[in-house]
């Protein structure tokens, strides 16, 4: 699954990536989020600080693009 927070603020991100985790089904591994890096870094330390610990995450994958972060849901089997 992806979401992308291009053109949000703070508040909007936040309720968007709520709604995101709460349409995850059995069938996602992973949680993209693409929410950019050149406006600044409040939206990508909201949700670092906020849904990083969230029941659903497993980890955190780093990822090649700093304007995207990677939730791990389930592992591929």
């Amino acid at each position: 699954m992806e979401i992308n927070l291009h053109g949000m603020n703070v508040y909007q991100a936040r309720i968007a990536v709520r709604s995101a985790f709460n349409r995850v089904t059995s069938a996602d591994y992973r949680l993209r989020v693409v929410h950019g890096f050149h406006g600044g870094t409040a939206i990508k330390n909201m949700i670092l600080d906020e849904f990083s610990n969230h029941p659903l995450v497993i980890r955190v994958e780093p990822s090649f693009n700093p304007g995207e972060t990677i939730f791990v849901l389930r592992e591929y089997i």
